[in-house]
């Protein structure tokens, strides 16, 4: 898979670059919440504009139904890019049109400009291989036939669309340094780690995580199991969970995995229970084991996190993916800040595998550096630890060209 250094060695200045970033920031209003995917794409677009590329950024933002929606424009976001850069970051008004035209042709060597939200244009997520690829032909007329594709947003690369994929199709594809290191720490990952080898998954539902977890149960050595998730393994063993997120129609399967695998997951001993789905609701520390009726799981209790730091301690390699409890609330806070605390005390190789996961790693106030990687695609991440192809990837490595 060719990369960033090949491009920057074959020589890019006064030469176009057209660069997928992944910039789908959470924001309130017009403010950034979370700018980790903002900074991250830093390295990659400065070693271009330092080697005199003229940068054309491509992103997209929410989920907007194809079609231009101001709560989801980029324009915050090439503003707080610009204040990264320390140089102007060029808004383009549209992705294609007339304000995309005329700012990528007003670009000069080592500038960089953003076009708007790819997913204004439905054409960009669309299934018809035909319209993704006019799509494409038309982003590739903005930068010309000369110019070079980089890959740098890893949180998109498990899908196939038009500035993901079918762009790498029409333009020389180089793999930036984002979705190199994502790649090579993720490979770590699936080839030959250093056991004890701990994975943590949570998050709210079991059948988003099911076809990771059957992945990864032959290859670990434990996986402790928290989130609104673990109420439907809780009730599969036979257990009360009150009004706790509980999915029924997993639970055979949820079952059948226990019974298989049931030496390796590590559920919670205790829980922290509330009345009702709120910031100031009534709480009460239970049993994992008996959740009382009207009372729901919110977060995972002390004796939990003992009982998962303990396992991480002891760990040579840890994945996590998502929270174990309502994070968002300071109440239902403590699990996810024990589980993260007992990895950044530990002397794992850690990796983060982004979403809520990194969102909760930032907004706790904990050292980003106490991990050895936080990855900047949660879904992106467990597609490739369930051994599924990432198209954006494939493509790079000349496998769908």
């Amino acid at each position: 898979m060719n990369n960033l250094d090949d491009l920057l060695s074959e020589g890019v200045q006064g030469r176009r670059v057209l660069l997928r970033a992944d910039l789908n920031v959470p924001l309130d209003g017009d403010k950034i919440t979370d700018d980790g995917r903002v900074r991250a794409s830093l390295p990659t677009i400065e070693k271009l504009t330092r080697a005199g590329a003229q940068v054309v950024v491509t992103a997209h933002l929410g989920r907007p139904k194809g079609a231009p929606d101001p709560q989801f424009s980029l324009a915050p976001v090439a503003r707080r890019l610009g204040e990264l850069l320390g140089a102007h970051v060029a808004a383009a008004g549209d992705v294609v049109g007339e304000s995309a035209r005329a700012t990528v042709d007003g670009l000069a060597d080592g500038q960089v400009a953003l076009l708007e939200n790819v997913r204004f244009d439905a054409r960009e997520t669309s299934k018809d291989e035909a319209e993704r690829g006019a799509f494409a032909r038309e982003l590739v007329d903005l930068v010309g036939s000369g110019a070079a594709f980089v890959s740098d947003g890893f949180g998109v690369v498990h899908r196939k669309q038009a500035s993901v994929y079918d762009v790498a199709k029409l333009l020389p594809g180089y793999a930036g340094g984002l979705v190199l290191s994502e790649v090579e720490v993720l490979r770590t990952l699936t080839g030959d780690p250093q056991r004890p080898y701990v994975v943590v998954l949570g998050g709210s539902k079991v059948s988003d995580k099911f076809g990771v977890i059957e992945a990864l149960l032959p290859k670990v050595d434990k996986l402790l199991i928290g989130g609104g998730m673990a109420y439907t393994f809780l009730a599969a063993q036979g257990h009360q969970v009150g009004s706790s997120l509980l999915q029924e129609d997993q639970l055979e399967a949820t079952r059948d995995l226990l019974d298989r695998h049931g030496d390796k997951l590590v559920l919670p001993v205790d829980v922290l229970a509330a009345d009702r789905f709120a910031a100031d609701a009534e709480i009460q520390e239970v049993s994992a084991e008996a959740i009382p009726d009207g009372w729901m799981g919110l977060d995972i209790g002390p004796r939990s996190v003992e009982l998962f730091a303990e396992t991480l301690r002891s760990a040579a390699t840890v994945f996590w993916n998502g929270p174990a409890g309502v994070f968002e609330f300071e109440r239902f806070s403590a699990g996810t800040r024990g589980i993260a605390q007992s990895i950044v005390d530990s002397s794992a190789f850690s990796v983060v595998g982004g979403g809520d996961s990194a969102a909760a790693v930032r907004s706790l106030g904990l050292p980003e550096d106490g991990f050895s990687h936080i990855s900047t695609g949660g879904g992106a991440s467990l597609e490739f630890l369930e051994g599924k192809d990432l198209p954006g990837v494939a493509v790079l490595e000349g496998d769908d060209r």
